[in-house]
């Protein structure tokens, strides 16, 4: 299942399109070989010209486990004790019993779908679903990654490949549990992993691969230091200090908290992109800011798995660079992941606006810094300029919340006034492959979906 071929040499014409130099008002965009190849303002709308509302660049999702979009909604019912990140996690993993190379495609598929959908162009696939069921390696190392890219392939949505490494059950190199047995390998399996990834991709449109170690608890310290000569020039992420007591145990194992210990004993520059990052002194985000490292914010689930804020409002002020990720994927979406990031931050701080700047309201300042970082996190430029990839996103400003909006307020409204279903279209290196609010192979890829939920919940 693959998107048809289709013409990507076109016009498109928006009455608005933010750019990196600010709002424009009737922007034509020419696209060529899947690239914005002029962008002309004031220019009365053509004959042949495409799009309409308003235009933006598309967002790089920084953060996917595609496979748990089949959880959403899943894990909602109390145990016999309080519930947190720690009970949802073995809930996670009695999950992955079922699911095979099939079913784990077609979740991602649906995933990649609802990202285009809810405005992310590229997705950075942080993927360590490597062995079948039963923790045994497939007859090709590749199997599972060789999926993520045929759904990639079939949504079309732009890919950070992230093959991740994943050794450990805790700090001090504690030997794996069962529920982790699909994602164990050793560093020499590993590097033909990555290489694997590399031939998957080579054919598609501007992917990318980097590496993940897992984090501090699957990784070790000699293993941590071999992880980046392999990733070469592209991305590093990792995830860390999510959780508090994953602060007590590093500390516990090397006197050191988490992301202090990262900035002591790796080479953290602009290619990291620390995930999550919640639980950090003021000294260690801003050791991540003279880095010039990203960090990789999933805001909606960080709330619902009870993680923490990330002291974002003073990260920012700072010069701190983030993205947004959909994480475990339990809602989807660009404004969907900005809102509940402000939101968040202002409950903390019992304030309003708490992320807007002198210059900007409130969503643009989200939305710019939610491109840059997440361009510079997934290793991809981004926006909309000549040269860039063609991938645009166009608000239907038909809809009753942008009534009277302009500028700064369409992006406010979209992101904390309107409904869910706001955005018309999406290009994709020029191809359309959402419209009118939809996938262009939405149902097929659901008709799959369903089939694959029929093996791995029945």
């Amino acid at each position: 299942m693959t998107l048809q071929p289709q013409p990507v040499d076109r016009t498109l014409w928006f009455e608005a399109a933010l750019t990196p130099d600010g709002w424009a008002r009737d922007v034509r965009l020419t696209i060529a070989g899947g690239r914005i190849a002029g962008l002309e303002t004031g220019a009365a709308r053509g004959a042949g010209d495409e799009g309409g509302g308003v235009a933006l660049p598309g967002v790089a999702n920084v953060h996917s486990h595609a496979f748990q979009r089949a959880m959403a909604g899943l894990t909602e019912a109390r145990g016999p004790s309080e519930d947190d990140f720690w009970t949802w996690r073995e809930l996670m993993y009695r999950f992955l019993d079922r699911g095979g190379p099939e079913e784990i495609e077609a979740i991602t598929a649906l995933a990649f779908m609802e990202m285009l959908e809810g405005g992310f162009t590229r997705v950075a696939e942080f993927h360590y679903l490597h062995n079948d069921p039963a923790g045994a390696a497939y007859a090709g190392r590749d199997e599972l990654a060789a999926r993520i890219v045929a759904a990639a392939e079939a949504t079309g949505i732009a890919l950070t490949l992230l093959p991740v490494f994943y050794a450990h059950a805790g700090f001090g190199g504690q030997p794996p549990s069962h529920g982790q047995r699909r994602f164990i390998n050793d560093l020499d399996g590993f590097a033909d992993l990555v290489a694997r990834c590399r031939a998957l991709t080579a054919e598609m449109d501007d992917a990318v691969v980097g590496v993940a170690p897992h984090s501090l608890r699957a990784v070790s310290p000699e293993e941590l230091a071999v992880l980046p000569a392999l990733a070469g020039d592209g991305p590093i992420h990792i995830h860390v200090a999510e959780q508090t007591r994953e602060v007590d145990d590093c500390v516990a194992w090397s006197g050191a908290r988490p992301v202090e210990w990262l900035l002591a004993n790796a080479p953290v520059d602009p290619r990291w992109c620390l995930i999550h990052s919640t639980h950090v002194t003021e000294a260690e985000w801003r050791g991540v800011v003279d880095r010039g490292a990203v960090v990789g914010l999933c805001p909606i689930t960080e709330a619902d798995l009870g993680d923490g804020v990330f002291p974002a409002v003073d990260y920012l002020n700072a010069g701190g660079r983030f993205g947004v990720g959909t994480d475990s994927n339990v809602q989807i979406g660009v404004a969907e992941e900005l809102r509940m990031l402000e939101y968040s931050q202002r409950l903390a701080r019992r304030g309003r606006a708490v992320t807007a700047d002198p210059e900007r309201s409130t969503g643009r300042a989200l939305f710019e810094r939610a491109v840059a970082g997440g361009a510079q996190a997934t290793g991809a430029a981004s926006g909309l300029v000549v040269g860039a990839a063609a991938d645009v996103v166009s608000l239907d400003t038909r809809g009753i919340a942008f009534a009277g909006r302009s500028g700064d307020a369409v992006l406010d409204s979209w992101i904390f006034g309107a409904p869910s279903g706001s955005i018309g279209s999406v290009w994709r290196a020029g191809r359309e492959v959402v419209k009118d609010g939809r996938h262009v192979a939405r149902a097929a890829i659901q008709a799959r979906y369903r089939r694959a939920l029929a093996t791995v919940l029945g």
